[in-house]
Formats: structure tokens, C-alpha cells, sequence
């Protein structure tokens, strides 16, 4: 149990979230370096003098367009701490697939353009964040460039987000004159070149403001500032208190640059101190605590083809409480059946090696061959079903077809198994057995079409399918939805799990529909569960 105890109290699990362009894929990867998980942006610290590409947007189609499209996950350690990382993607066209891997962390950092502050997206996310208690830490990036007031920027963030805020680190100047960030946690500065890859203990350092060596570093005007805007902060801002934050209704903030490295030693020294180790986890019979000795964990990812020359698909697991040990039998219990974990993996980003062991906490890969999905739970054989797993109704439907009317057969394949992974929705009419992908953004169709072609070898087109939305109909009497059935069955459709789906061709097909039939319920939002 003090083994389970103290490797509990190492973990820090935790996404990084942001509106698109603020910087989050930098950040990522400038806290692995700094982290010592990679020598250089770009670089994994392989085996022996091998190198493997360490970029979190492995996908050939995020290289492509600058955009994460998928959340990756990152593990690595500093200061005798665990982390792991999880990305996710930004772009809001893509928000589903990171509301279900903030329901794997325990905390979030969240990234804020300076010039730009807090934008639609990054409001969107800091309200599921909210919803589920997990811990914010602010990152001010991109100070290097024309920003907005130090100031004025924490006024917004604590106006419109209800948050409380600490500034842990202070920027010294903006744009062309950005200096650096003052240490306001350790009262100190180190100060680094700009693109210096020192980390984290290089660079000069100066202890306190009265450091006569600051003076020698740093143009007069930059010291005066500097010193003028500390004391304001501290005057008008609150200490950070680790209660209040770990609470989620404080926010510690940190500037910085991360393209430069300013600013980033700093937060991940604050992630090190002050994220929450793992919490426990929510389910419908009871809470799980991480420090149990049995052992749980539950799906909230699916990805296929990370490696492309296999077809392969691994369950991105979070080990929720006991001592995980590869070879472990575990009862699936969607299917009630035993399943042996031979082959687990970690992570960076698509790299991966073998898993002997995991914590609470840690993110395992399950290769498997589509018997797992997004929500399964995983136990010693406690029947425990995980909830909070999110899965939307898509606002935008169309029909896909294959190029080449014989493979339609693959493409069926191909369209189920993106649906598995939570890419996107699939429904198969029941009259004529037609393809229906749902998304949330626009941008997510040209993504598949791009991914049926090259992972699948199938080129495909969508059309418009004249569908307003979908909902999910589910009913407490069997009869009254068979009835519902017979009567639309030219409206209805499957989707990959089975589930029934009626598809509506307007608002008012819609809400006469469901007028017409009160004791059904058309869900726009269900919970994956187990």
C-alpha cells in the first residue's frame, strides 16, 4: 500500500487546452524539452543514439494543414514527478475529442494569446473544465510579440472566467523589448537567452528584486517597470493558495513565450509544486479512489492507424485506482467478458514502448481489435460503470460514397471504425442502408475524406444529405419504441453501437416528432458508459 500511496503522489496528469493559433503545440513541446523527455524541439531522447520524431501532431494530415486534430498523449518525468501530458486539439471543429480526455485529467493548463486574450474556444473548454472541478493553470503566451497590458489581461480573465487569480511570474517588457519572465513564486529571475535551451537550471540568476545584478542584466527602464509592476500585482492580486486552486476557483498565472522558452520553466516548476495528484473517479455505483488496491480504468480514446504500415487500433486508457501489471486479466464489462492486457503501452505522441507497469493516473495504450470503445470500463471484476464520458449529437450530416461503387463494402469498414474512435458519427439508414457521417465542424469532413483515402485506400465524396440533425431515441417501454420504429422507419438509422437514431430533415420535424411521441426521449447529448 505505501508503494501505491507514494506512486499516486508522484502522478500529474493533466491536458493543455486552448482557442487555435495560441500556442498550445509549442508549449507542449517546450515543456518536454524542459522536461527532459526530448534534447530538442522535435527530437525524442530514443535508446542508444536513435531519433524518432517527437512532434504531438503525428497525424499526416495535422502536419499538413498546422492544425492537432487528434489529443496525443506525452509521459515523462522531472523533479522526481510523473507526468503525463495530453494535447488536444484546438480547432473547435474538433472539441468532442477533447471533452472526453478532460474527463482523463486531473488538471488543465490553459494557453491565452496575449495580444488576443480569452477567445470563444478557450471559454467553451474552461466551462467543461468548470463543470467537472479540474484545476486551471493560466499560461500567457506570446508575450514576444505587440501584447495587450499585463493587467488588463488579468482583469478579463478573472471578469468573464469568475476565476481568482496569483500571477506566479511577471513579463519583463513585451514585443521587442520582452526580456523575460520575473520568478514571482521564488522571488527570483533567471534570465536565459531567447531561444536558449538551458533547462531548467541555465541562465544567470538574479534573487530578489533589490538583486543589484538586475540592474547590471537588464536595461534601466526594464528594472524600474518591472519593480513598479510586481508590487502593484502583488497588491492587487491574491497569494495563491493551494486549497482554492486544487478547488478550481483560482488560477495561477504564468507569461511567457513559448517559442523563445521564456516563461516555461517557470510553469512546469509550478505543475511540479502545485497540480493535484490523481483524483477519484466518478462511476454509478460509487466514487473510485485512486489509492484502492484493485485495479480500474476506463476508455476515453480510440485512435486507428497510428502506425500506418499496420492496421492497428489502441484504447487510450486511465488507470483509475491499484497497480497495473502487463499480462493483467481484467473483466470488460460492456461485454462481461475477461480480457488479458499482453501488450500495453506509453506514450509520446506515436511513439511508443512497452508498458510493465502503470498507476493511477498513467495513460496505457490496449491494442485491440475494435472489442473496446470509448466509455468501456476496465476492473478486477467489480461491476463498475465510469460516468462523464461525453458523446454529441452532430449538427452537420452528409452522405458518403465511394469513388468505386465496389468498395463499398471497405468503406463501410472504414467509416465504422472512424466512428469507434470518436471521429466522427456513422449511421446506416435502415431504407436503403446508406452511409450518414455526423460532425461537429465543417473542417472534420475534408479530415475524414483525407484520412478514408490514406489510411483506407478508399477516395470518397460527401454529398449534402438534406438532414437537419440527429438524436439518439431511447424510451422506458420496448413497445412504444417499436411502434415509433414501424411507423418512421424512413427516418431512423443505426449508428456503430447499435443505438437508434432519428434523423430529422428540419427543426420542426424535429419538435413534431418528439411532441407526437412524449414518452420517447430524443437525446442530443448521451453518456458512453460501460
Amino acid at each position: 500500500m505505501a508503494k501505491l500511496h507514494d506512486e499516486v503522489e508522484r502522478r500529474r496528469t493533466f491536458a493543455i487546452i486552448a482557442h487555435p493559433d495560441a500556442g498550445k503545440t509549442t508549449l507542449t513541446e517546450k515543456l518536454l524539452l524542459f522536461g527532459g523527455a526530448i534534447q530538442m524541439a522535435g527530437a525524442v531522447k530514443a535508446r542508444g543514439d536513435r531519433r524518432r520524431g517527437a512532434h504531438s501532431d503525428w497525424m499526416k494530415v495535422e502536419r499538413e494543414r498546422g492544425i492537432s486534430v487528434a489529443s496525443s498523449v506525452m509521459s515523462y518525468e522531472y523533479r522526481g514527478r510523473a507526468f503525463n501530458l495530453l494535447d488536444t486539439p484546438g480547432h473547435e471543429d474538433f472539441s468532442e475529442d477533447t471533452y472526453r480526455t478532460l474527463t482523463a485529467v486531473d488538471s488543465a493548463v490553459m494557453v491565452i494569446d496575449a495580444a488576443k486574450g480569452i477567445e470563444e474556444q478557450t471559454r467553451k473548454l474552461f466551462e467543461v473544465c468548470r463543470l467537472r472541478d479540474v484545476p486551471i493553470v493560466t499560461f500567457i503566451n506570446k508575450m514576444d510579440r505587440e501584447a495587450r497590458d499585463p493587467f488588463e489581461l488579468l482583469d478579463e480573465i478573472e471578469q468573464s472566467l469568475a476565476l481568482d487569480l496569483a500571477p506566479m511570474s511577471w513579463p519583463i517588457g513585451m514585443g521587442q523589448s520582452f526580456k523575460g519572465c520575473y520568478d514571482l513564486m521564488d522571488d527570483k529571475l533567471i534570465l536565459m537567452a531567447k531561444g536558449s535551451h538551458d533547462a531548467p537550471d541555465g541562465g544567470q540568476t538574479c534573487e530578489g528584486l533589490d538583486d543589484p545584478k538586475l540592474d547590471e542584466l537588464l536595461p534601466n527602464s526594464a528594472v524600474t517597470t518591472l519593480r513598479e509592476e510586481v508590487e502593484m500585482a502583488r497588491g492587487l492580486c491574491q497569494e495563491f493558495d493551494l486549497e482554492s486552486f486544487r478547488a478550481g476557483t483560482m488560477t495561477p498565472v504564468f507569461f511567457g513565450s513559448a517559442v523563445n522558452n521564456f516563461g516555461v520553466r517557470e510553469l512546469l516548476e509550478g505543475l511540479t509544486r502545485h497540480a493535484p495528484p490523481p483524483r477519484p473517479q466518478p462511476t454509478a455505483e460509487r466514487e473510485v479512489a485512486p489509492d484502492e488496491d484493485k485495479v480500474s480504468a476506463f476508455v476515453f480514446k480510440i485512435q486507428a492507424n497510428m502506425d500506418p504500415k499496420h492496421r492497428d487500433r489502441i484504447a487510450f486508457a486511465r488507470i483509475c485506482s491499484g497497480h497495473f501489471k502487463r499480462g493483467m486479466k481484467l473483466k470488460h464489462l460492456r461485454s462481461a467478458k475477461t480480457l488479458t492486457v499482453h501488450n500495453p503501452v506509453m506514450f509520446l505522441a506515436r511513439d511508443r514502448e512497452l508498458a510493465e507497469e502503470a498507476w493511477p493516473g498513467d495513460i496505457i495504450g490496449i491494442p485491440n481489435h475494435g472489442n473496446l470503445r470509448i466509455g468501456d470500463g476496465l476492473t478486477e471484476g467489480e461491476e463498475l460503470h465510469f460516468t462523464g464520458i461525453p458523446s454529441f449529437a452532430p449538427e452537420l450530416l452528409q452522405r458518403v460514397r465511394a469513388e468505386d461503387p465496389m468498395r463499398a463494402k471497405h468503406l463501410g469498414r472504414a467509416v465504422e471504425q472512424l466512428a469507434e474512435e470518436g471521429a466522427a458519427k456513422a449511421f446506416r439508414t435502415r431504407i436503403g442502408s446508406d452511409w450518414i457521417v455526423g460532425v461537429v465542424g465543417a473542417l472534420q469532413f475534408d479530415v475524414l475524406a483525407d484520412r478514408i483515402r490514406t489510411e483506407y485506400e478508399i477516395p470518397v465524396r460527401f454529398e449534402q444529405a438534406a438532414l437537419f440533425t440527429a438524436r439518439w431515441v431511447v424510451g422506458d417501454d420496448p413497445a412504444e419504441l417499436k411502434r415509433f420504429s414501424d411507423s418512421h422507419n424512413g427516418d431512423l438509422a443505426e449508428d456503430h453501437d447499435g443505438m437508434t437514431v432519428f434523423l430529422a430533415r428540419n427543426g420542426w420535424h424535429l419538435q413534431h416528432t418528439a411532441e407526437e411521441w412524449p414518452n420517447l426521449r430524443f437525446l442530443k447529448t448521451r453518456e458512453q458508459m460501460a
